[in-house]
């Protein structure tokens, strides 16, 4: 009786550890889902093992998110220890801006309606797919909506009228959507025979000028 008990308790130990090894893969198959940062190191994962995870590692000397060539194995354990940034799991996009410096003097309606424009043109097939996801954030956690549709804002400062260009963009795609937006932007400024211009910033030298110092010896009295 006593071995039979034994062999009992033997058997539900190990289910128990089968079961805590299962759950945990299982978490970290639902963190570790596509593009993670994890203790500095950002990347997609590629292999998820039981004691590591392989990524293939984004920016450190490249920009723009683009892959390095370095694979890196991080331990399981890191995800009890650090933040994990995963771009992708629940809200696959993210949110990106352009900063546009126009000159004083130039017709910043129709700076604004160009940037809104290009950005309807170009980033409007994101709108309706970012829209759906965040609603499902929005029923899933304690957040408070957000604007996804491009959105232009504007300030003044003391050298230019500055333009911002907020938006949602597919997190593999923000080189690539960046880059489209700049040169579809500067291709409709140049349309504009001078009505937009891009400001840039200058740095006015002023002459100091000459200052004539006599000094003026008094006699002392005898």
């Amino acid at each position: 009786m006593f071995v039979k008990d034994a062999d009992n308790r033997y058997r539900v130990r190990k289910f128990i550890t089968f079961l805590a090894y299962f759950a945990a893969f299982l978490y970290l198959t639902i963190i570790f889902s596509d593009r993670v940062q994890l203790g500095g190191i950002k990347g997609d994962v590629i292999d998820i093992g039981v004691l590591r995870t392989t990524v293939m590692e984004l920016d450190q000397w490249v920009n723009g998110d683009l892959y390095n060539g370095r694979v890196v194995r991080i331990a399981n354990s890191f995800v009890f220890k650090e933040p994990v940034f995963n771009y992708s799991a629940d809200f696959p996009f993210l949110w990106d801006e352009i900063v546009l410096p126009v000159k004083y003097g130039s017709d910043y309606r129709l700076a604004r309606e160009i940037l809104e424009r290009v950005a309807s043109q170009t980033v409007g097939d994101y709108v309706p797919h970012a829209m759906s996801s965040w609603r499902e954030m929005v029923e899933k956690y304690m957040i408070e909506d957000a604007r996804i549709d491009p959105m232009v804002t504007m300030v003044a400062n003391d050298n230019w009228m500055e333009f911002t260009l907020c938006y949602v963009v597919e997190f593999k795609q923000r080189r690539a959507t960046k880059d489209k937006l700049i040169t579809r932007i500067l291709d409709e400024l140049e349309k504009t025979n001078g009505r937009v211009a891009i400001a840039s910033a200058t740095v006015h030298l002023v002459e100091t000028p000459v200052m004539d110092v006599r000094v003026t010896e008094k006699k002392g009295r005898r």
